[in-house]
């Protein structure tokens, strides 16, 4: 269960929570017992991307490590020839 503070309180007591956030704890900051932010540990990279796939909001990666360079067999004008005929579309 994730503790709650009203603002008042929070302001007076600011190093209390901070360390009580600083040890891995998450606080609801209530206005009038409405919740009105939440405080805790900053995200790590890696627990961003592990909360983002557990929202099915992305995919994991496949494998890892990086693909191989793409080697490009066309002449060498041809990428340029394709983006001028793309841009005078517009």
């Amino acid at each position: 269960m994730i503790a709650t503070v009203g603002i008042a309180e929070l302001r007076q007591n600011l190093s209390h929570y901070l360390r009580r956030v600083q040890s891995g704890e998450r606080l609801v900051v209530t206005d009038h017992n409405k919740p009105v932010a939440e405080i805790g540990p900053p995200a790590t990279p890696a627990s961003a991307l592990d909360r983002l796939i557990s929202e099915g909001r992305v995919n994991p990666p496949a494998r890892r490590g990086l693909p191989e360079p793409l080697v490009l067999d066309a002449e060498p004008y041809a990428l340029r020839r394709a983006l001028d005929e793309i841009r005078g579309e517009r």
